[in-house]
C-alpha cells in the first residue's frame, strides 16, 4: 500500500482506539454507580453506609496509589511543596470527599435513573461557578443555554414517580461540590502548571479525603456500625467494589489523556441514557414519560454546550497554528535577511 493506505490504516487505528477508550470508561463508570447503588440500597445488600463505602474506596486507592508510586515506581510523583499541598491539593480534597460522600448517600433515597437526570445539572454548576469566581466570562447565550438544562431538568423532577426531597438535596450538593472542584483545580493546579494523573491524583488528594471523612464518619455511622452485631465485613463485595473505583479513575486518564475531556462529556451522554435504560428495564424504577421529556429537553441543552465547547476548541486551535505559522514565517525572514547581510558585506570585503 501506498501512503495513503498507511495514512488511511494509521486513521482506521485511532478511531478504534478511541473508541475503545470510550467503550471501557463507560463500562467501568456505569459498573461503579450499579455497585454503589446495589450496596447502598436498602432493597438490595442493605448497607445504607455511604461514608464508610467512600473511605473503603479511599483508604484502597490510597494504598495502592502509594504501592505504585513508591514500591514499584510506575509513575514518579508530583514535585509540590508545602504551602501548595495546603493551599491547594487540602481544599480540593475537602470538595471531593463531600461530593463523593453526598452523591453516594443519594443512592439510598433516589433510582439510578432519576440520579442521571439531576447530574445534568453539572455543567450549569461548572459555569455559574467559573463565572462567580471570574474564571468564565458571563455570556447571555451561554446563561440561556444553561437555562434551558436547568428547565429540562426541572420537568425530570416534577414527573419523578418517587420524589424525594431529601435525596435531591443530596445529589444537588454532590453536584455543587463537584463543580467548584473542577474549577478549583484549573484555578489551584492548572494555573500553577501542576498537572496529576489519576495515581498522582489519588496518590495525593485520597489520604486527604480519608481524613476529611473520618470526623463526621465518627459521628454519624461509627455508633450504628457497632449497635449492627450482624455486621462482617465483605472482602469480596467491597474488595471487588473498590477495585471497579481505582479502574474507573485509570480510565479516565486514558480517556481524556488519549482523547480530550469534551469526548469524555460526550461519552457521559452515552453513558447516562444506558443506565436510564438498565434502571428501567433490570432494576424496574419507575420512569415515566415526563421524566423521559424533562431529560430530553436538558440533553439537548448538554449536547448544544458540548457543541459550542467543540467550536470553541477548533478556533483556539486554529488560532495557535496561524500564531506558529507566523512565528515560523517571522524566523525564515530573519535567517534569510541574515544570510543577505551576511553576502553583502561578504562582496562589500572583496
Amino acid at each position: 500500500m501506498g501512503k495513503g493506505g498507511a495514512l488511511s490504516d494509521g486513521v482506521i487505528k485511532k478511531i478504534i482506539l478511541s473508541y475503545t477508550y470510550v467503550a471501557i470508561w463507560i463500562f467501568l463508570s456505569f459498573t461503579v454507580i450499579v455497585y454503589n447503588k446495589y450496596i447502598l440500597d436498602k432493597k438490595m445488600y442493605n448497607w445504607p453506609f455511604p461514608i464508610t463505602l467512600t473511605m473503603i474506596h479511599m483508604a484502597f486507592c490510597s494504598s495502592l496509589a502509594v504501592l505504585l508510586i513508591k514500591v514499584f515506581k510506575v509513575v514518579e510523583p508530583v514535585s509540590m511543596s508545602r504551602d501548595t499541598y495546603l493551599r491547594s491539593v487540602v481544599p480540593i480534597g475537602a470538595l471531593y470527599s463531600l461530593s463523593l460522600w453526598l452523591s453516594n448517600s443519594a443512592y439510598i433515597y433516589l433510582s439510578v435513573s432519576f440520579i442521571q437526570m439531576l447530574k445534568a445539572l453539572m455543567p450549569v454548576a461548572v459555569y455559574s461557578i467559573g463565572v462567580l469566581l471570574k474564571k468564565e466570562s458571563f455570556r447571555s447565550e451561554t446563561m440561556t443555554n444553561m437555562l434551558s438544562i436547568s428547565f429540562g431538568v426541572a420537568i425530570a423532577a416534577y414527573g419523578e414517580a418517587k420524589f424525594d426531597t431529601w435525596g435531591v438535596m443530596l445529589q444537588l450538593g454532590a453536584v455543587a461540590f463537584e463543580a467548584t472542584r473542577l474549577v478549583l483545580i484549573q484555578i489551584l493546579l492548572t494555573s500553577k502548571g501542576i498537572n496529576l494523573n489519576p495515581i498522582t491524583s489519588l496518590y495525593y488528594v485520597a489520604p486527604c479525603c480519608l481524613g476529611f471523612l473520618f470526623f463526621p464518619w465518627i459521628f454519624v455511622e461509627l455508633p450504628i456500625l457497632r449497635e449492627t452485631s450482624s455486621f462482617h465485613f465483605d472482602f469480596v463485595v467491597f474488595g471487588t467494589n473498590s477495585v471497579c473505583a481505582f479502574a474507573l479513575n485509570l480510565a479516565v486518564f486514558l480517556l481524556v489523556g488519549k482523547t480530550s475531556a469534551l469526548t469524555m462529556n460526550v461519552a457521559g451522554v452515552v453513558k447516562d441514557w444506558l443506565l436510564i435504560a438498565f434502571s428501567w428495564s433490570v432494576i424496574k424504577d419507575t420512569v415515566t414519560p415526563l421524566n423521559l421529556f424533562g431529560y430530553g429537553v436538558a440533553f439537548l441543552g448538554v449536547a448544544y454546550y458540548n457543541h459550542c465547547k467543540l467550536q470553541a476548541l477548533k478556533a483556539k486551535e486554529a488560532q495557535k497554528k496561524v500564531q506558529q505559522d507566523e512565528e515560523a514565517a517571522g524566523k525564515l525572514l530573519e535567517v534569510r535577511e541574515s544570510s543577505e547581510g551576511a553576502g553583502k558585506r561578504d562582496e562589500a570585503e572583496d
